[in-house]
């Protein structure tokens, strides 16, 4: 199992962090999300795809970089 680290310039607030921390934890596979919104990026740990979090991400309303 790897941590996936995404940049995700749209996050501004803690609101940003929520909507992203909600769809990205229905993803199969994730077992934690961090969002760190000072730093605009998004952890997450476990076995999930990368594309699959990008996707979700991408639901919330932001773009992953």
């Amino acid at each position: 199992m790897n941590d996936l680290l995404f940049s995700v310039p749209g996050i501004a607030c803690g609101h940003c962090a929520a909507a992203i921390r909600d769809c990205v934890t229905d993803v199969p596979g994730v077992r934690a999300v961090d969002v760190d919104v000072p730093a605009k990026t998004v952890r997450v740990a476990g076995g999930a795809d990368a594309a699959a979090v990008r996707a979700a991400i991408a639901e919330a309303g932001y773009e992953a970089a």
